[in-house]
């Protein structure tokens, strides 16, 4: 119930924020933020690589990604599409788009890199998330996975107890996002400080498949 509570405030949200946006000079500032948060956690793409942007919501990665293979994957993109003119599937013939949860994904070994981005604390059953994440990538290839951290152990407990945060059902530490990832067989090697906050900081987590 808190998952389905929280995927009706998410595109209540979105629609909010980019109410009053120009869609050109929107997507034209997200794609610059993305090339700038790749070059800040050290991570290349190619043309080359086949590449999943889980839970891509309407302006992911995938919009810089010029990957042959892209997929990206949302439980919300009809609604995307229905509601924020900033979104067309259309305006990215690359890019293969398919309306599942991230947890639904089935793809066994599929990509060279999988970005989940400010996503997994979205969900509605993070573990088998965090499971699909790892199945999906090659041996060798590159988890990158972002996340608002707590910083205090009190407002982690207070937030875990009452729902003040409605968009995000799941609230960990950092270091319980990174134990998470290493007991599925992912050696991390970089976590950045993206951004510093009163409650939060936003961090990249970038790791590779055992």
């Amino acid at each position: 119930m808190r998952w389905e509570l929280a995927q009706w405030f998410e595109i209540r949200w979105w629609q909010g924020y980019l109410k009053d946006r120009d869609k050109e000079e929107y997507l034209s500032w997200k794609r610059n933020y993305w090339s700038t948060f790749l070059a800040s956690i050290e991570v290349e793409t190619g043309p080359s690589y086949a590449v999943l942007d889980a839970g891509c919501g309407p302006a992911g990665i995938f919009t810089f990604l010029q990957a042959d293979s892209v997929w990206a994957i949302d439980p919300l993109l009809m609604s995307y599409e229905q509601r924020l003119p900033q979104f067309s599937r259309s305006d990215y013939p690359h890019v293969h788009f398919e309306e599942i949860a991230v947890e639904s994904l089935q793809a066994s070994e599929r990509f060279d890199q999988v970005f989940c981005l400010n996503v997994i604390n979205h969900v509605a059953d993070i573990e088998r998330a965090y499971d699909a994440l790892v199945e999906g990538l090659k041996v060798g290839g590159t988890l990158v996975l972002s996340i608002d951290s707590h910083n205090t152990q009190f407002f982690r407990w207070l937030f875990r107890l009452v729902p003040l945060d409605i968009l995000h059902p799941y609230q960990y530490s950092l270091q319980e996002y990174e134990t998470a990832l290493r007991s599925r067989g992912v050696d991390i090697h970089r976590v950045k400080r993206v951004k510093s906050g009163i409650l939060f900081d936003y961090y990249a987590i970038v790791g590779t498949k055992k």
